[in-house]
């Protein structure tokens, strides 16, 4: 498989292009939690928005780690895996929008985050420790 992985620069460009990613968060009480959630890379670090109240909010809390998959369905197949721990921090506007309108648009982005101004988000920041890649285009 090392002939598949990908390069830093490689990884960079693919989590830069538009993918949705899967939350991974471990339980006490069962299964891992695994939910689709949008992202975007800042410094180094993936960062993602939620529901302050949310399930994932309370299992990340908990396991102060989590993992996101990130992958390209369409031919030929390719994915992303980083793994870390988490800090969780009160969400800003300006994080929201972003990461809103990186998956809708400007314009819609921002409306997205005007339809749910009322609730309380958080901001999950993943400090990437380990990097799983495979990029079967390669082959």
């Amino acid at each position: 498989m090392g002939q598949l992985t990908m390069s830093g620069t490689e990884r960079e460009a693919f989590l830069a292009d538009l993918h949705v990613g899967v939350l991974a968060v471990e339980r006490p009480d069962g299964p891992p939690l695994a939910a689709p959630i949008w992202y975007r890379v800042l410094d180094g670090a993936v960062e993602m928005t939620i529901g302050a109240g949310s399930q994932k909010a309370a299992a990340l809390e908990r396991a102060g780690r989590a993992s996101l998959c990130v992958q390209r369905e369409a031919h030929p197949p390719a994915y992303v895996t980083v793994e870390g721990p988490i800090a969780l921090v009160a969400a800003t506007r300006e994080q929201r929008v972003a990461i809103a309108s990186r998956y809708l648009g400007p314009e819609v982005g921002e409306a997205y985050v005007g339809s749910t101004d009322g609730g309380d988000h958080t901001a999950v920041v993943l400090t990437p420790e380990t990097w799983r890649t495979v990029d079967y285009a390669k082959l």
